[in-house]
């Protein structure tokens, strides 16, 4: 579980620095590596930072409701 909640924060970084980009500068990095928003390479990257996004509601839910250390070593051990 460690992992997953680790490769899924890197993944909403990516995804938030993608945002960034489309605010500031009206480019969106996903859409320029994949050939465009539209294609199909691009819609699962974007679902899949979607999808970590989602993830990552487990453990902020788990930290308001335990405590975030108690969270976190919840986490862990399952």
């Amino acid at each position: 579980m460690r992992a997953m909640n680790i490769i899924t924060l890197i993944l909403i970084i990516l995804g938030g620095l993608n945002w960034l980009s489309v605010g500031l500068a009206g480019y969106d990095v996903a859409a320029g590596i994949f050939g465009g928003a539209g294609t199909i390479a691009a819609r699962v990257a974007y679902v899949i930072v979607g999808l970590s996004a989602l993830w990552q509601l487990m453990p902020m839910v788990s930290s308001f409701t335990e405590g975030e250390i108690a969270a976190e070593r919840h986490i862990r051990h399952q």
